[in-house]
């Protein structure tokens, strides 16, 4: 028993080890940030693998600019659609998790009684056939993570949804905050973020969409490359559609209260 007991403390001791390792490493890695550009992050090299697997071939774009030759109307943009408290908080925005949380459980609810009422109409089966199957929608998860958390994931974590990984994320997006400014968080997120399949960065995508380099988009433009960033594989297709559009005018009336780091 004593033996065993040994061994348990032993791999305990190990594993304790092996966390902390990985801490010091993600914490150096971002040290290293305030005077290196990140050449790549770990979703985008999963990206790559995925279209080498999937197309044998790997189509990309992608190019560094300094924060000041980004437009402040995209850095206004980016911050009023997808975090509007980024310059206050400290990482993590508790309220619109909380908020997003609520709204999960009132689409999950919503669901439920849609399921229910799908279930008492469904015709009989006839002639001992059973009745063609109806598609079962889906909820949609919403999230409310920040522009740092959404940095935190694509840096160094890959998209399992599991409560250690999201806690991973917590510890990373932390530390992102303890060390860089607003200022870099802001740039190596605008300057890694995707855009579209192989499509990464801020000059890439505005030279992609409009023709023009980060430093000359202007406020519409800019709110419709914001209003992509939650789904831009789904968005690139038809970046002027009449959604991104409708969205792009609420985005835009939002961006002269927002004030960039």
């Amino acid at each position: 028993m004593k033996g065993i007991g040994s061994a348990l403390l032993r791999l305990a001791a190990l594993l304790l080890l092996s966390a902390v390792a990985l801490q010091l490493y993600f914490l150096l890695r971002i040290v290293l940030m305030l005077v290196v550009d990140p050449q790549s992050t770990a979703f985008q090299r999963s990206e790559a693998w995925r279209l080498l697997v999937d197309k044998h071939s790997i189509l990309w774009s992608q190019q560094w600019v300094s924060y000041g030759h980004i437009s402040p109307n995209l850095k206004r943009a980016v911050i009023a659609s997808e975090d509007a408290g980024f310059t206050d908080h400290g990482g993590v925005d508790w309220d619109a998790i909380e908020k997003a949380w609520e709204r999960n459980q009132r689409a999950e609810a919503r669901l439920e009684r849609l399921h229910e009422q799908l279930e008492r109409r469904a015709p009989k089966a006839a002639a001992g056939r059973p009745a063609p199957a109806r598609p079962v929608p889906q909820a949609k998860v919403v999230g409310g993570s920040t522009i740092t958390q959404q940095l935190a994931k694509n840096l160094f974590l890959d998209g399992e949804r599991s409560l250690a990984r999201k806690g991973q994320e917590f510890v990373v997006t932390l530390m992102l905050e303890a060390v860089l400014p607003k200022q870099r968080i802001l740039e190596i997120y605008l300057n890694s973020v995707e855009w579209g399949e192989g499509l990464f960065g801020a000059e890439a995508a505005t030279r992609h969409y409009f023709h023009v380099g980060a430093d000359r988009v202007g406020a519409m433009q800019a709110a419709q490359l914001a209003v992509m960033l939650p789904a831009p594989k789904r968005f690139e297709k038809r970046p002027s559609s009449a959604y991104v559009i409708g969205r792009a005018g609420t985005v835009a009336a939002r961006m002269g209260a927002v004030d960039p780091p």
